[in-house]
């Protein structure tokens, strides 16, 4: 067996190489007019925080949504504050966090993922909620000030499976109330994930974007840009929408050795937004 950290190594510089000969198409940071690209670092999953964070400045990126690997659940607020300054040295951003299920129709349990986002500096939160909990939700989206975006999880969601279903859900409320949606599981519903982009509007907060082969199975998943998702279709309406949020890579393969397929992720996306500008 390969010795683990010679392993992460090879690919923390061949990710390096693979980035860097991308980033000349990327768009320079602050531009209104660019699409935010950023990293869900549940595709780090099997990463410590520091190695996540180290890997995610290797792909040239500013912008994470946190998953609770890297700032648990159980940590103190003064430890989530010191967790959270990790990313911000790092120069990255944190955009957002999830995703967070808040299932249990209980205020205190509700509170304590606000507390939690609060203690991160997240501005907002992913989340799969219930439709029995959301007026709850909303109650501390107002208090906190912290937006929530629904995630959609595809046929396999009782609650949530199609952006559809959530738009509805929160038609009405607050407008920090709002979708994440992630376009993988959005086309297993046998929904364009175009079309509820398109219908989102305003209410669209965060976007998860991935790729499939199949767009029927979810164990087909490639690298962005190596199957069936209409990627091009997908920015060039976010750009026409104006669409203020991040586009975040939810790499869920190859969970030990990710980065070399995100990296050629983001060179795909890069180059789409190049040609978009261009």
């Amino acid at each position: 067996m390969m010795n683990p950290h010679t392993t992460r190594r090879s690919f923390l510089g061949g990710a390096t190489i693979l980035a860097g000969s991308s980033g000349a198409g990327a768009a320079a940071p602050g531009d209104p007019q660019d699409i935010k690209l950023g990293v869900a670092s549940y595709s780090l999953r099997e990463f410590s925080r520091g190695l996540a964070i180290r890997m995610t400045r290797q792909l040239n990126v500013p912008y994470i949504s946190v998953k609770e690997f890297h700032l648990p659940y159980r940590a103190t607020p003064e430890e989530l504050a010191r967790g959270a300054k990790e990313f911000a040295r790092a120069g990255l951003k944190i955009v957002s966090g999830g995703v967070v299920y808040i299932q249990n129709d209980d205020e205190d349990d509700i509170r304590r993922y606000f507390d939690y986002a609060k203690a991160c500096g997240m501005p907002m939160m992913a989340i799969g909620p219930t439709h029995q909990t959301l007026p709850k939700i909303e109650k501390y989206v107002k208090q906190y000030g912290i937006a929530v975006a629904i995630h959609n999880h595809g046929p396999e969601d009782k609650h949530f499976p199609s952006p559809e279903v959530a738009l509805k859900a929160v038609q009405g409320m607050d407008p920090r109330m709002g979708l994440c949606i992630d376009v993988g599981h959005t086309v297993r519903t046998g929904t364009s994930a175009v079309e509820s982009i398109r219908a989102a509007g305003s209410r669209l907060l965060d976007v998860h974007i991935k790729d499939l082969r199949d767009l029927k199975d979810a164990k087909s998943q490639v690298p962005v840009g190596d199957g069936a998702m209409p990627v091009v279709e997908i920015f060039k309406l976010l750009k026409k929408m104006n669409y203020q949020g991040c586009v975040n890579l939810e790499y869920e393969i190859e969970g030990d050795s990710p980065l070399l397929g995100m990296a050629k992720s983001f060179a795909y996306m890069r180059g789409v937004l190049a040609g978009l500008k261009g």
